[in-house]
């Protein structure tokens, strides 16, 4: 992978669904050069999947939070994060605490629900996000 692909990745990272002759614009190829080179980062496995940032505040979820779980049994609290439609991601992490949750929940009751709900499988640490940014791209 060179500069050129690390450049195509970020404008990917940006917009997935840029058309090759923008790119190709950007980054001084033609686009059938970067159909190519896209080709190949995704036949490599470097492009996994393309996806889509959802506006979780335009679709009525005001409260993002972190969540950190001591868990007393890992293999029941994943099955139960994977049931719960308000669980973006949960990752098993080393440390005092067994996973970092990350919700979005329309309000603070539905939020309270959640933690209670997942008392029965350890302590919860709970954190509010209040804003949020990204800073993800390919160097």
């Amino acid at each position: 992978m060179d500069e050129t692909d690390k450049k195509i990745l970020n404008l990917l990272k940006e917009n997935a669904r840029m058309p090759y002759s923008e790119i190709a614009q950007k980054v001084a190829l033609s686009a059938p050069a970067v159909k190519e080179r896209i080709t190949k980062l995704e036949e490599s496995g470097i492009i996994d999947k393309y996806t889509i940032q959802l506006n979780y505040q335009k679709m009525g979820k005001n409260v993002t939070a972190l969540i950190m779980f001591e868990t007393v049994n890992c293999k029941a609290f994943r099955e139960f994060c994977a049931q719960q439609t308000g669980v973006l991601e949960y990752y098993r992490i080393a440390g005092k605490y067994s996973y970092l949750v990350k919700v979005v929940m329309e309000n603070m009751a539905q939020l309270e629900t959640f933690i209670d709900e997942s008392l029965r499988f350890g302590t919860p640490s709970t954190h509010i996000v209040f804003s949020s940014a990204t800073n993800d791209f390919i160097e």
